[in-house]
């Protein structure tokens, strides 16, 4: 099969690989439908993923067939659609049982898929611990629809559920990339009383005027006015950072107002500085981390529903022989690019 592959520090290369076959009762195979380009797919490329291991398939974010299961999996069967999982967990750890997953101590606990086991930019993934790692797309929901779940819609649900957003709240969202606008969709959720979204990229704020009306835009060189004049404490009540850039983590705290959560949902290039003493007396609570992705069956039904939409945030398409060509687009943020799918033809 054809598969994306990770060979080196700033090279990844389509080949062929064989086929993934069982290898634990607790596995499934399944037949990858449609794919995404994920920014962390760059971060690997670009080696901000120490775990990441050469020679991997890359690719997190996918839709199938179940096309095999093992003999220990219980809640999909061959012929089924599913979405499948960015986190592996097994369910049974101290973690699992908490709702904590990205921290499950199995060796291939956590981000695994397209790190450190091989992943689904290919035509078929092995997915371990599948009863936890697959959920099935409801008939109404298509393999489009559902092609974010497993990742940055999980991320923005999580990152949302984790900010404790009450009605009266000002919230700000900083970064408008795709990971950004699924929260921004689950921040809206929580119904808070306004919701600001910051970016550099002007056709990204354009999107989101067009799409979600009601949310104020603002770009970083403004972006603490206007919080000021849109809160009533002094600063936005919750701050999600989902950017991930050189100086949105200050901004991220500057902004919040005293007492505030600041979320970190950004993955940094680089290590970033917590200013104890600019800070102190703020009593900011910090919240940070990887997804913890277990609510995969809540999203599909939301989206089944009519509540999430993540659609519009899907731009372009590529085949899979052309995959590379869908990377550079994507890094290079051209033609109004927000999300690329790939497809197996």
């Amino acid at each position: 099969m054809l598969a994306y592959t990770y060979i080196e520090h700033e090279k990844f290369e389509l080949i062929e690989k064989p086929k993934p076959v069982i290898s634990d009762e607790r596995d499934a195979i399944v037949k990858v439908t449609l794919a995404s380009i994920c920014s962390s797919d760059l971060h690997i490329k670009h080696g901000s993923v120490p775990r990441a291991v050469p020679g991997i398939t890359v690719g997190h974010e996918m839709v199938g067939i179940v096309e095999q299961v093992g003999s220990a999996v219980n809640t999909v069967k061959p012929g089924d659609r599913v979405t499948v999982n960015v986190e592996t967990f097994c369910g049974d750890c101290f973690f699992c049982k908490n709702g904590w997953v990205n921290n499950c101590i199995d060796q291939n606990g956590g981000w695994a898929l397209g790190c450190r086991i091989d992943g689904g930019q290919a035509e078929y993934v092995r997915v371990p611990y599948a009863d936890q790692g697959l959920d099935k797309i409801p008939d109404s929901v298509t393999d489009l629809q559902a092609l974010l779940v497993g990742d940055v819609l999980a991320t923005g649900y999580w990152a949302a559920n984790i900010s404790e957003i009450k009605r009266e709240d000002t919230v700000l969202i900083i970064g408008a990339g795709p990971t950004g606008l699924c929260t921004l969709q689950c921040v809206g959720l929580h119904q808070p009383k306004r919701i600001i979204i910051c970016d550099v990229d002007e056709s990204r704020l354009a999107f989101v005027r067009e799409c979600y009306p009601d949310v104020l835009t603002v770009t970083p060189d403004n972006v603490r006015e206007c919080v000021l004049s849109h809160s009533d404490h002094g600063g936005a009540d919750v701050v999600l950072e989902v950017a991930g850039s050189n100086d949105t983590f200050r901004m991220a705290w500057e902004c919040a107002r005293p007492n505030a959560i600041v979320t970190v949902v950004a993955l940094y290039d680089s290590p970033q500085i917590l200013p104890l003493p600019e800070m102190y007396g703020k009593n900011l609570t910090f919240k940070t981390g990887g997804v913890d992705g277990c609510n995969c069956k809540e999203t599909l039904d939301l989206i089944a529903e009519g509540k999430i939409d993540t659609v519009p945030l899907i731009t372009h398409t590529v085949p899979l022989k052309d995959i590379a060509k869908g990377y550079e687009l994507f890094e290079s943020k051209r033609d109004g690019v927000i999300k690329v799918a790939v497809t197996m033809d």
